[in-house]
Order: structure tokens, then sequence, then C-alpha cells
């Protein structure tokens, strides 16, 4: 079985793989590493009500 290139698969067939293949622990670091962004927009949790 030849090896998968976890960089150039898509985001959502990645997630597949993920889930079928729960111990690959490459395939969950590759996950992260392409689908986390240090530049992300964080939203805060509302403290009210009113917040929403």
């Amino acid at each position: 079985m030849s090896k998968l290139d976890f960089m150039t698969m898509p985001r959502a067939q990645l997630r597949q793989y993920i889930l079928r293949h729960k111990v690959d622990g490459e395939a969950f670091q590759t996950y992260l590493d392409r689908f986390t962004s240090e530049d992300a927009v964080i939203f805060p949790a509302p403290q009210s009500i009113d917040d929403l």
C-alpha cells in the first residue's frame, strides 16, 4: 500500500480519513497544521443575553 499524501488531500477527504483511522497521528497532526492558523479571528464567548 502506498503512503498517502496528506498535504495535498482536500480538507473534507482528510477529515474523513482521520475519522476512519483514529490512531493515525501523522494524519491528525497534518490536519491540525494545515487548518489552524495563527492569524485566525477568535470571537469571545458571549457573557450575557445582550451580547448575543
